[in-house]
């Protein structure tokens, strides 16, 4: 089992990042690879090493706590290494935990690709589990309360697309204020059907400007 990968990122993807570990370069798909941004310095991804009878994938995490999560989602009937991923990328390991907990089965289901049936077996399976991670995620998802992911106005105005780039961005750690005002100084701009990546792009550029 490979549990962490250190090294430089040399290669950056809309899925996954290539890290650079003494001249051996390592695909990690990840849930969101604008989290270990290109630069010169040597980072830690923690990893899931996913074998199966035609790959071997590497799986990789900004800390302990997504690598926790991702490893209790594969226990999920029906729930795979790329469900799993998407859902990181939907939501923080806390509030995917909160949720559970909550049995807030609307929430869940705004996961990407968790119908209602996911939902409710992800409640089942792992409501009763989370407090047995070590340093689980039950304190931090006590205090949260949730809100259905997507109320926002800015968000709904943008479209499905920009919702998909803007909850990308806020499990970066971007707030929800950050990147609305991000979207008001990209609505005076040209924006013809982009993709995620394009959008998150684009957002990016406005938030780096201040």
């Amino acid at each position: 089992m490979i549990d962490y990968v250190r090294g430089r990122v040399v290669h950056l993807d809309t899925e996954f990042v290539v890290v650079d570990v003494h001249d051996i370069g390592y695909q990690i798909f990840t849930p969101n690879p604008y989290a270990f941004a290109k630069n010169d310095d040597i980072i830690t991804i923690y990893t899931h090493h996913h074998v199966r009878e035609d790959a071997a994938l590497l799986f990789g995490f900004a800390n302990r706590d997504e690598q926790a999560m991702f490893r209790k989602l594969l226990d999920v009937s029906g729930i795979g290494p790329r469900v799993a991923l998407g859902i990181l990328a939907g939501g923080k390991p806390e509030t995917i935990a909160a949720a559970i907990q909550q049995e807030n089965l609307t929430f869940l289901t705004k996961l990407p690709g968790i119908g209602k049936k996911t939902a409710q077996r992800m409640v089942l399976d792992l409501k009763d589990k989370l407090d047995a991670i070590p340093g689980g995620f039950s304190f931090a998802a006590a205090g949260i309360m949730l809100e259905d992911p997507g109320s926002g106005a800015a968000e709904a105005e943008g479209g499905q697309i920009w919702r998909e780039a803007r909850e990308a961005l806020m499990t970066l750690g971007y707030t929800a204020a950050e990147l609305d005002r991000a979207w008001q100084s990209m609505k005076g701009t040209d924006i013809p059907n982009e993709s995620v990546d394009a959008l998150m792009k684009r957002a990016l550029q406005q938030l780096f400007k201040g």
